[in-house]
Order: C-alpha cells, then structure tokens, then sequence
C-alpha cells in the first residue's frame, strides 16, 4: 500500500510561505504581559493542577465550611485538608473568618467562582 502526501485532517496548516510576517509577530508580541504576570498566572494555574485542591474548591462552591467537614466530606485527615487550605490561602484562592474555635473557609472571590465554571463548562462541552 503506498502512502498519500497529503496531509491528514488534523495536521496543523503550516505558514505556506516560510515566512515570518514581523508586523503580526510584532502586534502579538506587544499584547503579551509582563514576564513576571505570566509566571505568576502560570503558577496560579498549577494550584488547579491537583484534584483535591478542585475538589475542596468545588465544595466551597456552594457554601463556607471549615476544615473538619471538608475533611468528612473528602474522607481525608484535617492535617491532609489543612495543607491543601494554605496553599489555596497563599494563592488567594480561599479566605477564612474565625467562629470560637472554628474556622470557616470559603472562596475568595468570585473570580475564583468564575475560574471554576467556566473550567467545568469547558471539560463538560
């Protein structure tokens, strides 16, 4: 059987020309952030890259709750939930209040809800 030259249907379609087009390079090149904005937006992404950080997130969707009934509610220890929290903290992902001796997490902000519907609309379509 002999092979067809012609490209499949998922082949990337390469610039025909070999030729670089400076004035589109450039425009695109002017629109990109700061290198520092991009490292962090990187690293804001990574802290999605974990599904029990995305699931404590999804929970804290819908309501506050504090560590222990996140820890229930995942079948992990308090002291497994408790890293995940601060790293969510530090990442401004999650704040918390104090209530006695309890303390309830919640998320951020609604960009963080935001982040996380159009993330499940997404993998969902």
């Amino acid at each position: 059987m002999q092979k067809s030259n012609r490209p499949s249907a998922d082949a990337v379609p390469l610039c025909e020309e070999h030729v670089v087009h400076t004035d589109i390079t450039q425009r695109a090149c002017s629109r990109l952030p700061e290198e520092n904005v991009l490292f962090d937006l990187a690293e804001l992404y990574k802290i999605f890259g974990d599904s029990t950080r995305i699931k404590i997130l999804y929970l804290l969707f819908e309501e506050p709750l504090c560590v222990c009934d996140i820890a229930e509610a995942l079948h992990m220890t308090v002291s497994a939930i408790s890293h995940q929290l601060r790293i969510l903290k530090n990442a401004k992902l999650v704040k918390f209040r104090r209530e006695g001796k309890s303390v309830i997490y919640a998320l951020d902000d609604d960009h963080v809800r935001k982040i996380l519907a159009l993330g499940l609309e997404h993998v969902c379509e």
